[in-house]
């Protein structure tokens, strides 16, 4: 699950700097309250990804994505890629979960199977 998580969350943290990019033209925020906003939501974005598996992790990424469609009140086209993304977090999850159950169930069977034996060639 992790690696699917943190893959969607770079994605994110890329789309979130272009997004701060495109706030700037806006003339009624300052560049200050973008890239305060953008830095914030950017750096939150890495520490997920260090974060993804521990207990709170993915409510924070859920949270991330509610952000992420809300930044589409400042920048319109949010509204669809937040909406992308979330799509995105959900099967990062979803299928993350069902990988690391496959894998599990794999090593107990190696495990239960018991050490392979030498090649005798």
């Amino acid at each position: 699950m992790r690696t699917l998580c943190a893959s969607t969350l770079i994605g994110e943290f890329f789309v979130i700097g272009f997004a701060g990019l495109v706030a700037m033209k806006d003339p009624d925020l300052s560049a200050a309250t973008v890239w305060t906003v953008s830095g914030v939501a950017m750096l939150l974005t890495l520490l997920l990804c260090g974060m993804v598996t521990r207990p709170g992790g993915v409510p924070l990424g859920w949270a991330l994505q509610i952000g992420l469609v809300a930044s589409g009140l400042v920048v319109p086209t949010m509204f669809a890629l937040g909406a992308v993304f979330a799509g995105l977090w959900w099967a990062s999850v979803h299928y993350g979960r069902k990988i690391d159950e496959a894998r599990a169930r794999w090593a107990e069977r190696q495990t239960a199977a018991g050490p392979a034996e030498p090649d005798a060639a």
